[in-house]
């Protein structure tokens, strides 16, 4: 990488073949046994699998010094003292940037088919989706966010602002009880979606939290974990490998 060495987990079909190429960008707790798991089981489905550690810069995974799964009274100081220390040496320039050697490494691989790859983020990684699928739209060919916060704000660089340069079909899922996207911004994402004439979904997952796909946090919904798993499967199928909806 431009900024040195990006350790990373890669999950692939265990017969051999060529399968479309599949970034997971991961939440702000970082690479870790479920994210391993989820990556897995998107493998299982026939995809290629690689799942970079974003925080790199800072420190390998695992990133957090915290054993998982977390109970609601650690979430303060997990917030506190583990999570916001390792943005101070992130930004989302740097996701989109390194997003670029990702695609090319993904390129370079015999077992993946990266011509139109795809994407699925989580959290700081459901933004960082949409901003990745607007930087390279000729090699994304699909991009899902699930929890992904402050993703309509006034910043000039604000992910709404630039739906304009996605040609990926994209979903959405907003929690209804997350400060990190609240009506307005939801609101305000909706209307930039519109405008750029995209194929998307946006929906609104009711009685789920910020964070509801993780199963080692307090926020962990199942129900809504396997709705999320439906959308990504007919996502990709319909986008990399040509499944009729």
């Amino acid at each position: 990488m431009p900024d040195g060495v990006c350790d990373a987990f890669i999950a692939r079909p265990a017969g051999g073949g060529k399968y479309p190429a599949v970034l997971l960008f991961m939440d702000a707790y970082g690479p870790r046994d479920w994210l391993y798991a989820m990556a897995r089981k998107i493998a299982a489905g026939g995809y290629y699998v690689l799942l970079p550690n974003l925080f790199y810069r800072t420190r390998r995974a695992p990133v957090v010094g915290l054993s998982f799964p977390l109970r609601p009274e650690q979430m303060q100081d997990a917030v506190q003292n583990h999570i916001m220390p390792l943005f101070r040496n992130y930004s989302p320039a740097f996701g989109v940037r390194d997003a670029g050697v990702f695609l090319d490494f993904l390129a370079g691989q015999k077992e993946a088919d990266a011509a139109k790859a795809g994407i699925t983020g989580y959290c700081m990684g459901g933004g960082l989706a949409l901003r990745v699928a607007a930087r390279y739209p000729d090699r994304i060919a699909a991009a899902a966010s699930f929890h992904g916060g402050n993703l309509a704000t006034q910043e000039p660089e604000s992910p709404h602002r630039q739906l304009g340069n996605v040609r990926a079909e994209l979903y959405i899922a907003h929690a209804d009880h997350d400060k990190s996207m609240p009506p307005e911004q939801i609101e305000l994402l909706h209307d930039a979606l519109e405008q750029a004439g995209i194929k998307y979904a946006a929906e609104i997952y009711k009685d789920a939290a910020h964070g509801f796909t993780m199963a080692d946090l307090p926020a962990y919904d199942a129900a809504a974990l396997e709705r999320h798993w439906e959308h990504v499967f007919s996502l990709f199928g319909r986008a990399l490998k040509g499944a009729k909806a």
